[in-house]
């Protein structure tokens, strides 16, 4: 109590909420002192209808379990209580926005119940409801309530919301997977109702950075390899334009140095006489200058005596 007193004060910002929700406190607690530490069945009813109706609820659906136990429970929780605002048109008996869409009872014998109890295993048990004593006091209560006339599912019969009734006794499959099975069948494939158009929104603008931040990184990551590649491209053209300077370069070398020999020889036994005649060609200037030449080359020959 102490806890819920303080998460209130808590969740309350003004001085009126939160003395209602005090007030409401101190009348749970109430209830639950006189009613041997149990909350009465109004309050239950209110907490559940409160769930219910959520939006979590609402959107992705529910399960309930254990409860209602009764009839007049049953009757509180589901029953109607608004007015049609058409006045013409008819009230109807339940409220639509809890009616179960499925509603599934598992039959079973007081024996089978009671093997099964004692069959748990004593981790199981322990701190709950489901010891030896606490069960067979629990089933003689809701075997009271609940007579031929006013059961739970007598309520939902009159609703015309069938109940689906699966006899667990005959199932001996480990962890009643046979139940399940038929369970699955009678509620029928899981449904995704969707989030809420505010979180719909939210997961589309949250997508939508992602892929953003995503595409602004592959960009990146594609301008940084281009830039490597024109860096790799330039290495490389420098790369075979130095060996290529390189290579002319030694070859120039050994060009020049396979030259000198040849150059000597030409200028040593050749060129002093041809300079010559060259220049007495100039002088004379004869119709036919290379044949002239050529006589004057012959004559003036060293080689020859």
């Amino acid at each position: 109590s102490s806890l819920l007193s303080s998460g209130i004060n808590a969740e309350y910002g003004d001085d009126e909420a939160a003395q209602q929700a005090q007030e409401t406190l101190d009348l749970l607690n109430e209830s639950k002192q006189e009613n041997n530490d149990r909350y009465e069945d109004q309050y239950i009813i209110q907490f559940f209808t409160e769930k219910l109706l959520s939006m979590p609820c609402q959107n992705q659906g529910f399960v309930l379990d254990g409860f209602p136990k009764t009839y007049s429970q049953a009757k509180d929780l589901f029953g109607n209580k608004e007015e049609p605002e058409d006045e013409d048109a008819p009230k109807l008996e339940y409220n639509t926005k809890l009616m179960p869409e499925a509603v599934i009872s598992l039959d079973g014998d007081d024996e089978f119940l009671k093997k099964r109890v004692m069959n748990l295993p004593e981790l199981v048990v322990a701190g709950t409801h489901n010891t030896e004593d606490l069960f067979l006091k629990r089933l003689t209560e809701f075997r009271m309530v609940n007579t031929d006339d006013q059961t739970v599912l007598n309520y939902f019969d009159e609703l015309e919301v069938h109940p689906e009734h699966l006899d667990i006794t005959a199932d001996t499959s480990s962890n009643m997977s046979q139940v399940v099975q038929k369970v699955v069948k009678v509620v029928g494939a899981p449904r995704n109702y969707g989030p809420t158009e505010e979180e719909r929104l939210e997961l589309e603008r949250i997508e939508m950075e992602k892929r953003m931040k995503k595409e602004a990184q592959e960009k990146l990551e594609l301008q940084r390899k281009e830039e490597e590649e024109k860096k790799e491209t330039k290495r490389r053209k420098d790369e075979w334009a130095a060996r290529v300077k390189e290579v002319k370069e030694q070859e120039e070398e050994v060009l020049q140095a396979q030259s000198y020999p040849l150059r000597n020889y030409l200028m040593k036994h050749v060129m002093p006489t041809l300079n010559q005649g060259l220049i007495e060609v100039c002088k004379v200037r004869p119709e036919d200058a290379i044949d002239y030449l050529a006589e004057y080359l012959f004559e003036h020959n060293p080689q020859v005596d």
